[in-house]
């Protein structure tokens, strides 16, 4: 696909789920202007990230906000985007235990109350144990460290959804 010849429109519908309900991302690389640079998935993704490290901070909490909980309600009721419940899938976190599915639950609630936002992690090609070493290990950030670690795993998720969208 040459993705700098898509109108406005269409590479806002293409593109802007690549970060989690927000479109915003999208626009602003396009308004910016598309290059044959944005026609890879590496180079689309820089762009992209430009954009979102341009945002300020309510903006980026906004964002961060915008994802689900791993494992958690939206999941359970089949409320997730489809990227978002085929990365969660592809991690086995729609087969839990009842046990496991409870400490997702208890970690997912300790996370939120601690940070306000849901702990986000690229979990494509992750197992359930690494995604909760994660969990565990983050648990014990400082708020701000967390934030820019929730930035850092967003953007690696763009990039995983960019790759298989322009394969």
């Amino acid at each position: 696909m040459i993705v700098r010849t898509l109108s406005r429109t269409d590479f806002v519908a293409r593109f802007g789920g690549i970060f989690e309900h927000s479109p915003w991302v999208a626009e602003g690389v396009f308004d910016r202007g598309l290059t044959h640079q944005t026609d890879t998935a590496e180079g689309l993704h820089a762009a992209m990230v430009a954009i979102m490290r341009e945002a300020p901070r309510e903006k980026l909490r906004a964002l961060i906000v915008a994802h689900p909980d791993l494992a958690g309600k939206l999941h359970a009721a089949g409320h997730l985007t489809e990227d978002s419940a085929r990365e969660q899938s592809s991690a086995g976190l729609d087969m839990l235990t009842d046990a496991e599915r409870a400490r997702f639950m208890e970690l997912n609630d300790a996370y939120k109350a601690r940070f306000g936002f849901p702990f986000i992690f690229a979990v494509k090609g992750r197992t359930k144990a690494e995604i909760l070493a994660a969990f565990e290990t983050r648990l014990h950030h400082d708020k701000d460290q967390e934030f820019a670690t929730a930035l850092a795993e967003i953007e690696k998720i763009a990039l995983l959804r960019l790759k298989e969208l322009l394969k």
